[in-house]
């Protein structure tokens, strides 16, 4: 299906980089302006704070704000997918989810050219180089795979309440405060680092962290933890956007 309609993908996706930064100065290049300044100011706020007791703290952070960064341009990009395209899809019969996969596309756009920066901070901080880097694809994917779940949930939902974009930006803010970005949770007790682990966000930013800053791979039973998350929300986001695309036209 995604082959027949190649051309429209391809010219939306187009569309959405270039719409992204019209008008800007810097252009494009934001796309690692915004993670290092994001990054720059955390190091200074919580560097103070939490520096001294975490190694590689530079890279540290970088890793969780490349990740979570991903996810939030991902999912508040998702979220607009229908509405910012309604005049086309209420002119032309098209599959509706090639709007979706076109701003998550960017924003893998934008992902990929933040994270050969972040390799080369890591190069810098004295971070070894192994082949367990090629470990990354696996967290890669499955957060692609995360985020299309979650824009097929959010996206739906925006049609029908147009108050998701205010309380999307609430939760957005409140996952960056429980993903352990900035912070460490060796110090938590078990029982709340447990509790970590039901934030799928997290799992990926651990994952990351733990090839690239440790060298090692998590256990088989964190693979399969954050598969099922992924999938579980997939298909949740799927089902939804299944079950209301016929309704859609009459709430834009």
């Amino acid at each position: 299906m995604l082959s027949k309609h190649r051309f429209l993908f391809e010219e939306l996706v187009k569309r959405d980089f270039d719409r992204k930064y019209k008008g800007s100065f810097f252009g494009a290049a934001w796309s690692v302006l915004n993670p290092l300044l994001t990054l720059l100011i955390m190091r200074v706020v919580f560097g103070h704070f939490f520096g001294s007791a975490i190694p590689h703290f530079t890279t540290y952070l970088f890793c969780g704000t490349v990740v979570f960064n991903f996810f939030a341009e991902s999912s508040s990009e998702g979220l607009m997918a229908l509405i910012s395209n309604a005049p086309i899809f209420t002119k032309v019969n098209v599959p509706k989810y090639l709007f979706l996969l076109s701003k998550n596309m960017q924003t893998l756009i934008n992902f990929a050219i933040t994270l050969s920066v972040f390799f080369l901070f890591c190069a810098i901080d004295g971070i070894v180089f192994t082949w367990k880097f090629l470990a990354l694809i696996y967290p890669i994917i499955m957060l692609l795979v995360f985020n299309l779940g979650v824009g097929f949930l959010l996206s739906a939902l925006y049609v029908f309440f147009r108050d998701m974009q205010y309380l999307w930006a609430v939760m957005t803010q409140f996952l960056l405060y429980v993903s352990a970005v900035f912070y460490s949770i060796d110090t938590f007790s078990d029982r709340v680092r447990n509790a970590f682990l039901l934030n799928p966000i997290y799992l990926f930013i651990r994952y990351s962290r733990k090839v690239v800053i440790d060298s090692a791979i998590p256990s088989p039973g964190f693979h399969v933890l954050m598969a099922a998350d992924t999938l579980a929300v997939l298909l949740l986001g799927i089902w939804v956007y299944r079950k209301y695309d016929t309704e859609f036209l009459y709430y834009i």
